[in-house]
């Protein structure tokens, strides 16, 4: 027989110390909101001191080429936000838009001879794009899932696979768009509407997509449940490896877009195209805030992410501080740093 007195573990007396600790642990503090609005400041703080270095640096034809050349990596960094949030990674990105570009023009260029009209072609062509990278992001997903590889090492591989392949297609040189084709794909590059180029507005766009994906469907909560604890969601019933080959998938066609953005920039694909992308995608998902080892990250993070570092490569540029060869090592400094913060934090 049990004692008359013997109190339940459930009882409102031992709850109610649970439920406060638990309220204090969820309840965000000053610290985490300032730390959210880390980023933000950081741009503010750059933008300030670019235009007391150089004026030229606020100039309006200045801010729209930064958004311009923001929008490629900001677009694959949405992507890698994804991937990145759910506890993966992928190095391949850069290596995959040089492919993804070489094989669209490749395409392109054989629809010529078979259609007349090159707004077809165009639109055949960016089809094909997205095609491919969604299947390239399938690719890495079943390789990582079902295969049981890790992210680091699948992607890597693949990094010198495409880069390989590209440069075997174009023989060592370049692969060049058709002139009459180029000259009807450009303006969606060079375009602009409302006074703000093509390319800004897809990006903003496809960011307004993400966000609204991660914090509001099933998916983006599925995504944040896997970074935070794989194994939690497994017991959740959460289909992990179902998710986690979504978010490649994602990221390929993210890859897709961008590429068909940048294509037209050029009219061009060559071994060297899309060289570094995945250090800065990567970059910018990082300083954006999102946490390395997943679980945690904004999608508004990773835009003000992607547009900083523009915004530190712009300023290298206009003010010569430092040679511009170094840009790519500012950004590693800058992942460095950032991921010691949050090992720091954590």
């Amino acid at each position: 027989m049990q004692p008359e007195h013997t109190k339940s573990p459930e009882t409102p007396a031992t709850a109610q110390p649970d439920s406060i600790a638990l309220a204090r642990r969820t309840t965000p503090t000053w610290g985490s909101r300032l730390h959210g609005l880390g980023p933000i400041v950081g741009l503010v703080l750059l933008c300030i001191a670019g235009t007391a270095l150089n004026s030229s640096f606020a100039d309006i034809d200045n801010i729209m080429n930064v958004l311009t050349r923001t929008a490629f990596i900001g677009i694959i960094s949405v992507g890698m936000c994804f991937v990145i949030i759910s506890g993966g990674i992928d190095l391949s990105v850069g290596s995959m838009a040089a492919l993804i570009a070489g094989s669209m023009i490749l395409v392109m260029n054989a629809l010529m001879g078979a259609i007349a009209s090159p707004i077809w072609v165009i639109v055949l062509g960016m089809g094909f794009a997205l095609a491919l990278g969604a299947l390239l992001g399938l690719a890495h997903g079943l390789l990582i899932t079902r295969g049981r590889i890790e992210p680091f090492i699948v992607t890597l591989g693949t990094l010198g696979i495409f880069r390989a392949y590209l440069t075997y297609l174009s023989d060592g040189g370049a692969i060049t768009l058709d002139m009459a084709v180029s000259d009807a794909y450009s303006p969606v590059y060079y375009g602009s509407l409302l006074g703000i180029p093509i390319p800004v507005w897809v990006f903003v766009a496809i960011a307004l997509l993400g966000g609204l994906v991660l914090n509001r469907t099933t998916f983006g909560r599925y995504v944040q449940a896997i970074g935070s604890n794989e194994q939690v969601a497994r017991y959740a019933a959460v289909n992990v490896d179902l998710t986690k080959t979504l978010t490649y998938v994602l990221l390929g066609m993210c890859v897709g877009i961008a590429t068909v953005l940048y294509v037209p920039r050029l009219g061009s694909a060559s071994p060297t195209t899309g060289l570094l992308w995945e250090l800065e995608a990567i970059a910018a998902v990082i300083v954006g805030g999102t946490a390395l080892k997943g679980g945690a990250g904004t999608m508004t993070g990773t835009v003000v992410g992607a547009i900083l570092l523009s915004v530190i490569g712009n300023i290298l540029n206009l003010t010569s501080i430092i040679s511009v060869y170094l840009n790519a090592a500012v950004q590693g400094f800058v992942i460095i740093i950032v991921a010691f913060l949050q090992r720091r934090r954590s």
